[in-house]
């Protein structure tokens, strides 16, 4: 297998008449203002956690400490939950309007801050600064707006009923979209009038962790919203303390499937958003220069740390080896590096153990006889890196083609048919999301219908909107986010007649 080449910093270089050319560093300036440390933030206030215990907050970029992170316990947990409890009456009978009001003012607040909130995201999290500032930012601050505008319409959103809040609310967000996951969960709820105890990843809390001080600035009533942090026990205390009315729960579908044992028989609302193997299909008629973006922007958008990534590109035969050789071509133009710098396109693996498991996949692929493709690719001697990688000769028995890699690497399978891409894309555990390209319209209305995926794309990837649901079928999960039916999960429905 190519081991790519590291060095003190990533480089790239473009070859214009017969002369090699660097280009030049452009890394992003903005100070992100992390704390040294972060308490919890419980009924309006940073608290000691009750354990003592903290942990800390490692850059990916350059493994370097950025913040001391509170560990909450189950005590904390509680106080969370208590003070979430005690917030509800008020909050949840105060007029739609008036709720409407802060989730603008949130939502501005965003916006105002949105450069100092992208550094940090891309220092905690890895993911490339032109991404945190041009998308996760900007539509962080989107669903926020989107469900103010739905804050006192809630008598409108089915026929003949009425949306009542559920009560507290918790929820487990991951480490791949921090900021993006925290606003999909709190939107909703809070449009409802629910309150919340949300719990950010251990990886990625710090864009969490300064939210409460929007949320303060905001005047937002203390226990509306309270921050836990931690790792798998403290998520264990949110899903199952006794005061929550629901939880929502984004991330691996093994964490998903304990916590739906867990809450069998308790009565507690659930939705789960987990894994995905997206099939990014690709037929004989389709713009190809197109779709080869759309391809690279499904599986190496935030270094395929997406859960609806479009992992296991299908290609119809007869354009193949076109599909393929374009690829190449455009992986070789891809920037991989220090995500802080604006040219960079493909940054840094969020963690150690990510990383680990992508190179045990990739080994695995080249073991069961796919054919390996890196472009060479200089990466920085210090942080979590891995180059994007492509796999032809792939065929459904791999393991690239079967587990979810979470990671920059595309498997490419062929198929001649309609039905046969059918079949193969259909084939697997998961059915979160799939990308049809295609000149015919009738075709795209055909594979929409038989794709077992909450979202097909067509001749496009990784669009989204706050008024578009998102969710998945079989082991990605069940519920919706965003748009109306994301509301629905975040209440109860009362008849008026």
């Amino acid at each position: 297998m190519h081991s790519p080449k590291r060095t003190a910093r990533p480089v790239a270089r473009e070859l214009l008449f017969g002369n090699l050319w660097e280009y030049d560093a452009a890394p992003e300036s903005s100070p992100a203002f992390i704390d040294a440390s972060y308490g919890l933030f419980i009924g309006g206030k940073w608290v000691a956690p009750k354990t003592r215990k903290t942990f800390y907050s490692i850059s990916p970029r350059n493994e370097e400490k950025l913040s001391e992170i509170a560990l909450a316990g189950a005590a904390d947990v509680d106080a969370a939950y208590q003070a979430a409890a005690k917030a509800f009456p008020a909050w949840s009978k105060l007029p739609g309007s008036e709720r409407a009001k802060y989730l603008f003012r949130i939502a501005r607040l965003l916006q105002d801050r949105a450069r100092e909130f992208a550094v940090a995201e891309t220092l905690d999290g890895g993911k490339p600064i032109k991404e945190s500032r041009d998308f996760d930012l900007p539509m962080a601050a989107a669903h926020f707006f989107y469900h103010a505008g739905w804050a006192d319409k809630l008598n409108y959103v089915t026929p003949g009923r009425v949306l009542e809040p559920l009560g507290v609310v918790g929820q487990v967000i991951p480490w791949n979209f921090p900021l993006l996951m925290l606003a999909w969960k709190l939107a909703p709820a809070l449009a409802t009038g629910n309150t919340v105890v949300i719990k950010p990843a251990e990886t990625t809390s710090i864009t969490a962790l300064k939210f409460a001080s929007i949320l303060q600035d905001a005047g937002l009533p203390p226990g509306v919203i309270n921050i836990v942090t931690g790792a798998g026990d403290t998520g264990a205390a949110v899903v199952n303390h006794p005061l929550a009315a629901k939880i929502a729960f984004t991330g691996s579908t093994a964490v998903g499937k304990s916590i739906q044992r867990a809450l069998a028989g308790t009565g507690k609302r659930l939705t789960l958003e987990l894994g995905g193997k997206a099939a990014n299909i690709v037929f004989e008629d389709a713009p190809i220069d197109q779709a080869v973006e759309g391809i690279i922007n499904g599986i190496f958008f935030n270094q395929g740390h997406v859960c609806c990534a479009g992992s296991r590109l299908l290609v119809q035969e007869s354009i193949a080896n076109q599909v393929l050789s374009k690829l190449k071509i455009r992986m070789k133009s891809l920037r991989t590096g220090d995500p802080l710098d604006k040219n960079t396109d493909v940054g840094a693996i969020n963690s150690r153990a990510q990383l680990d498991r992508i190179h045990e996949l990739v080994a695995s692929g080249v073991a069961e006889g796919a054919e390996l493709y890196q472009p060479v690719c200089e990466l920085p001697h210090k942080g979590f890196y891995f180059p994007p990688t492509l796999f032809s000769k792939v065929s459904q028995s791999h393991r690239i083609a079967r587990d979810e890699i979470f990671g920059p690497v595309l498997s490419i399978l062929t198929f001649r048919t309609p039905e046969e891409a059918i079949e193969k894309a259909n084939n697997t555990h998961y059915g979160l999301s799939a990308g049809v390209w295609t000149d015919k319209g009738s075709l795209i209305l055909k594979m929409s219908n038989e794709l077992k995926a909450g979202v097909v794309w067509a001749n496009s990837y990784n669009k989204f909107d706050p008024s578009s649901p998102f969710g998945g079928y079989k082991e990605s999960g069940f519920g919706r986010e965003g748009g109306k039916q994301g509301l629905l999960d975040y209440a109860k429905l009362k008849a008026t007649f």
